[in-house]
């Protein structure tokens, strides 16, 4: 898609300001082909704010945003291709202007800003104009605007947007892979009536981001979020050995392992294999994970040895979860109230750590969106830097205007970035709590029925005395197996099985 663009020169009516402009134009023009784009730049600038003639300061707004890419300043050059956009198809260069767009997203890797300009100009009136766009281009596009109408719950313009990405496009896994999420979403119109139509859509979709051919734009993370779609599908389905064999596919030490392990142990739990729901929590706990954020793994692992009951274990487990997680709680207690702003949010997880619990730092800072927020800030101010140091533009208009440009896109990216981590310290925060009562109820609940035992007359200890543990079954010729001692080994975290015994009498075998 990326090309070097020879700019055209402009022969116009003799206008004493016309031929003024033209000549000014076709010198920043010949400066632009020569690449001397120092030179270039401050020539556009001021003719696409002063030409008289209406072509010359299009044309010459245009060319600036080609300058600005060209130069490696690609918000600077994001903001003037959004400039003429927002402008409309008025402009002599519109549909360059969203080409340009298109091509420093995909520079940026941006997921904010050109997204939901893409979005707002996307209406009725330009659909038809924008199919004359080159077929990546408008794959991008469809593709974009498409994840903003998910993330708004326009779910039906989301699949039409999406299945129009094609199938050679270097975004087509990703389309697959949304338009899964977006065709299983259970507020997609339709549901439940037509679940089992969508689902089946949902699933094919799911599996076409797992088999996409050719370049695909990072492909490897698309498959796991796939897998991990199958899995989650399956799982709400109660269809738990699929579910699992979804989970298990995602790749170990992939960036979404560790929430396929915590949600394989949820669909193990449900398939009760109480014993394959351990061995994945086992690996969610190994050391390699000891900055996670998971709570509720260990909630769920309490639970496991609840139905198994196994009341040590779980009293042991629930000690472990006050251990690691009450303090985070107390922690997190002044940064998840209303009264905290959005940019001292934003500085709470953009900054290096000194007050945060380090899991839900860590928790905050991984996720995509916070990243590229990060990512963009930081080449903010990079293009902040270049412009003044400059020395052909200083003493031109150039410097303050883009500047200040820099400065709004800086300080709209401070506000997406301070709502979404304020969003998320709110949700650790609620999470702690919500995890925190259930493990009281379960702690209430192992008490009553170990009283219940008592009283009954049981002798749990001589029950569970009187059974075996044995080994857990092979998957096939090629494992061995080692007994855990205690010591986590990297080539075995993610293959652990427990096997349990069951301290429920017969008629509480049910549990």
């Amino acid at each position: 898609m990326k090309r070097l663009l020879l700019a055209t020169f402009l022969v116009l009516a003799p206008l004493a300001a016309s031929a003024q402009d033209v000549n000014a134009y076709n010198q920043a023009l010949a400066a632009f082909n020569a690449g001397q784009l120092d030179a270039a730049a401050p020539r556009f600038f001021e003719l696409s704010a002063k030409a008289a003639d209406e072509e010359v300061r299009a044309k010459s707004e245009y060319y600036l945003a080609q300058t600005f890419a060209r130069k490696d300043m690609p918000v600077s050059a994001l903001v003037t291709y959004a400039q003429i956009v927002n402008t409309g198809p008025s402009h002599p260069n519109y549909l360059q202007a969203l080409e340009g767009l298109v091509d420093v997203q995909q520079k940026l890797n941006e997921q904010n800003l050109v997204p939901n300009i893409l979005d707002k100009a996307y209406t009725p009136e330009v659909r038809d104009r924008w199919v004359k766009l080159p077929k990546e281009v408008l794959a991008r596009v469809n593709y974009m605007v498409g994840t903003i109408s998910q993330r708004r719950g326009r779910f039906e313009e989301a699949r039409a947007l999406l299945e129009a990405v094609p199938s050679d496009s270097r975004v087509y896994a990703r389309a697959r892979y949304l338009l899964g999420v977006v065709l299983a979403d259970p507020h997609f119109p339709g549901r439940p009536a037509e679940a089992d139509t969508l689902d089946k859509a949902a699933l094919a979709a799911f599996q076409s981001a797992l088999d996409a051919k050719g370049p695909q734009i990072a492909h490897d993370e698309v498959k796991q979020l796939a897998l991990l779609g199958m899995g989650r599908l399956h799982y709400g389905r109660h269809e738990y050995p699929p579910a699992i064999a979804s989970y298990e596919a995602v790749p170990r030490y992939g960036r979404f392992w560790d929430q396929a392990l915590f949600e394989n142990g949820f669909a193990r739990f449900q398939g009760e294999d109480f014993g394959g729901a351990l061995g994945s929590l086992q690996a969610l706990h190994a050391p390699q994970f000891e900055g996670a954020f998971q709570p509720e793994s260990w909630i769920l692992k309490a639970t496991v040895y609840y139905y198994s009951c196994l009341f040590d274990e779980v009293k042991t487990t629930l000690a472990a979860y006050d251990k690691l997680y009450e303090p985070m709680a107390k922690q997190l207690e002044p940064f998840s109230g209303e009264q905290l702003d959005l940019l001292s949010a934003y500085n709470l997880v953009a900054a290096e750590n000194r007050r945060l619990p380090g899991p839900i730092y860590l928790w905050i800072r991984d996720n995509e969106r916070i990243q590229d927020v990060m990512r963009m800030i930081a080449q903010v101010d990079a293009e902040k830097r270049m412009a003044n140091e400059l020395g052909a533009w200083r003493g031109t208009g150039l410097v303050p205007e883009t500047v200040s440009s820099l400065e709004q896109v800086r300080g709209t990216l401070m506000q997406i970035g301070g709502r979404f981590a304020k969003s998320r310290l709110q949700e650790a925060a609620q999470n702690l709590r919500t995890f925190a009562d259930q493990a009281e109820i379960i702690r209430v609940q192992t008490a009553l029925d170990e009283k219940d035992l008592l009283l009954a007359g049981v002798d749990q200890k001589a029950l569970l005395k009187s059974q075996s543990i044995y080994r857990p079954k092979m998957p096939g010729a090629a494992w061995n197996y080692w007994k855990f001692q205690g010591e986590f080994w990297r080539d075995e975290i993610g293959y652990y099985q427990y096997t349990l015994k069951r301290g429920c009498p017969a008629k509480l075998q049910g549990k």
